[in-house]
């Protein structure tokens, strides 16, 4: 029976992080810090992937985006992606910094990968290695380069913007859209940084980033599915698309269609759910497929309304976004 919860949505979206590892060292997290990782007798198996993966398909899943952590950090991810196009997944993408994407391209599109967005928070070669305390700005830009090059084309390049850190570049990650021709996605700032540091004045909205935009290159606005997170718009003057991810200043969390499965097997209603419900306990009890569905289904009905950041008295969930996955 196809997934839906109380207030009619449709589940149809899926979200696998494969790990909480990452071979970067962000400010803002902390998932390159071993004593911050989860035990690896707590992640799930590729098999037990395959296995939830499968049940969730044919509860009507089409869209599977597997996500981190890093996911290029964990060995056999190629074939976990060719497992999930064997199950009839028709839009399988992958979400990554990049580091290791120049090298693993030719693989994973092998494997079935149909899109990729590729994490890029500074333009600025100095700032980027101040951000991710890594010298690969030059790996990441390659690994753009090679998915553009590829069958993953437009790729998608997604920047987070946090006011004082990278609000200045925005005409500069659109002027890179333009000039190689993808898609830039500029994110609102959430509630989800490792240090808790997150207030409302560091949100560079939607609204602002397209004012900013559209006064030096004009912009048309872009169908898109009603589930869709960004609000997306093309240049009328030629190349390059702009989307705008605005969870704080405007929430679509009326038409969500998503979930999550973490790297230790929970499942997430929402990104700032306050709870998390365990499969990987029945995963490796005697639990049979039927039995993982029906508390699948049960989890969904609890999916809330929406995510109550701009509610009096919101609480931040007690993940983080990295060990919940992007």
């Amino acid at each position: 029976m196809p997934l839906a919860d109380k207030f009619g949505r449709q589940i149809t979206d899926l979200r696998i992080s494969v790990t909480d590892r990452c071979n970067f060292r962000c400010v803002y997290c902390r998932s390159a810090d071993p004593e911050t990782h989860m035990p690896s007798a707590n992640l799930l198996t590729w098999d037990e992937y395959v296995r939830l993966a499968r049940i969730l398909v044919g509860m009507g899943i089409r869209k599977v985006r597997v996500t981190g952590g890093e996911p290029l950090v964990r060995p056999g991810v190629e074939d976990f992606i060719a497992q999930l196009k064997a199950l009839g997944v028709p839009d399988l993408s992958m979400t990554t910094n990049g580091h290791l994407l120049a090298e693993r391209c030719d693989r994973l599109v092998a494997a079935g990968l149909n899109r990729i967005n590729i994490s890029l928070d500074s333009l600025d070669r100095d700032k980027f290695e101040r951000v991710t305390r890594t010298k690969t700005f030059d790996q990441v830009i390659a690994g753009i380069d090679a998915a553009q090059a590829s069958s993953l084309r437009p790729v998608k390049v997604n920047a987070v913007l946090v006011r004082g850190l990278n609000d200045d570049e925005v005409e500069a990650f659109a002027s890179f859209a333009r000039d190689r021709d993808l898609i830039m996605r500029f994110i609102e700032f959430m509630p989800l940084d490792a240090d808790r540091s997150w207030t409302r004045d560091m949100v560079v909205t939607g609204a602002e980033v397209h004012d900013r935009i559209s006064a030096r290159w004009p912009m048309v606005p872009v169908v898109h599915e009603r589930s869709e997170t960004a609000r997306k718009f093309r240049f009328a003057d030629g190349r390059g698309e702009i989307g705008l991810i605005s969870p704080v200043s405007q929430p679509f969390c009326g038409h969500c269609s998503r979930l999550r499965l973490t790297a230790d097997g929970k499942l997430r209603t929402c990104l700032f759910s306050k709870e998390d419900y365990d499969l990987r306990f029945l995963l490796r009890g005697d639990a049979t497929d039927r039995e993982i569905g029906d508390e699948i289904h049960a989890i969904v009905a609890q999916k809330e309304k929406g995510h109550r950041i701009n509610e009096p008295g919101f609480v931040p969930p007690s993940r983080t976004m990295v060990s919940i996955g992007g």
